[in-house]
C-alpha cells in the first residue's frame, strides 16, 4: 500500500472462521506525494488516513482508536507506505523510527500474545520493535529476482534472525506469533505473490 493503510485487524475468530476485519491507519501526513506517471515527487500534501480510506472504501478508523482487546490478530500490508509513512526506513534504514501509533499497536498485540502478519517490506517494523524475532523478506542474496535482498542484512543487524523463503511461502515465528512473507520484495509472477500472502493469512488465523 503506497499510503500506509497499516492495520487489517481480524476479529471473531473461532469455529466458524473469521467474524470480520477492520482497517486502521495513522492520521498523519504522507512523507511526500509521488506522481506515479512520471515517478517524481510533487508539491501536493496528503493525509495517510484520508488516502487509505480510498483503498478501504471509507471503512477505516484512526489507528489511535484501536482497542487490542476487541481484536484477534493484526495484519500489516507492505509497500512504500510502510517505509515512508509508517516508519522512516526509506531514508534511515535500520536507524529508522516507527510512527508512534504503529509502534503502540504492534507492541500491544505482541504483549498480549496475539498474532501479527507482515508482508513485503513491513517485516522491518517487527525487526525494529521485537528484538530477536524470526522474520523473512524472502532471500538474503541479491539477484534479478530479489533486488531488495540487502533489507535482510539490515534486519539481521537489528538482532533478528532472517529465514530465507520462496515467494509462495511464509515463515512462522511461533514464539513471537509473527508470520511473514516476501510478497513484492521478489520480482515473481503475481499468482506466486498471491499464494505467499494467502499462506501468511492462513497461518495468522491458525494462531488466532
Amino acid at each position: 500500500c503506497v499510503y500506509g493503510c497499516v492495520c487489517v485487524c481480524v476479529y471473531g475468530c473461532g469455529v466458524g472462521g473469521v467474524g470480520g476485519v477492520q482497517f486502521f491507519a495513522p492520521n498523519v501526513q504522507q512523507m511526500h506525494v509521488v506522481d506515479h506517471v512520471s515517478g517524481q515527487p510533487t508539491e501536493d500534501k496528503r493525509n495517510v488516513l484520508v488516502e487509505s480510506a480510498r483503498i478501504a472504501r471509507g471503512d477505516i478508523k484512526d489507528l489511535t482508536l484501536l482497542c487490542v482487546n476487541e481484536m484477534d490478530a493484526l495484519i500489516v500490508p507492505g509497500g512504500f507506505g510502510v517505509a515512508k509513512n509508517l516508519s522512516s526506513w526509506a531514508t534511515k534504514g535500520k536507524d529508522c523510527t516507527v510512527e508512534t501509533s504503529v509502534e503502540i499497536a504492534m507492541k500491544k498485540f505482541h504483549a498480549t500474545k496475539k498474532p501479527i502478519g507482515l508482508c513485503c517490506i513491513s517485516p522491518v517494523l517487527a525487526a525494529k520493535l521485537i528484538p530477536g524475532c524470526e522474520l523473512t523478506v524472502g532471500q538474503d542474496t541479491e539477484c534479478e529476482m530479489w533486488p531488495f535482498a540487502k533489507t535482510a542484512h539490515s534486519m539481521k543487524e537489528l538482532g533478528c534472525k532472517h529465514i530465507n523463503k520462496h515467494v509462495h511461502e511464509a515463515h512462522v515465528d511461533k514464539a513471537n506469533k509473527l508470520v511473514t512473507t516476501s510478497a513484492f520484495m521478489c520480482k515473481a509472477p503475481i499468482h506466486e505473490i498471491f499464494d505467499g500472502i494467502g499462506e501468511m493469512v492462513k497461518e495468522v488465523l491458525k494462531l488466532a
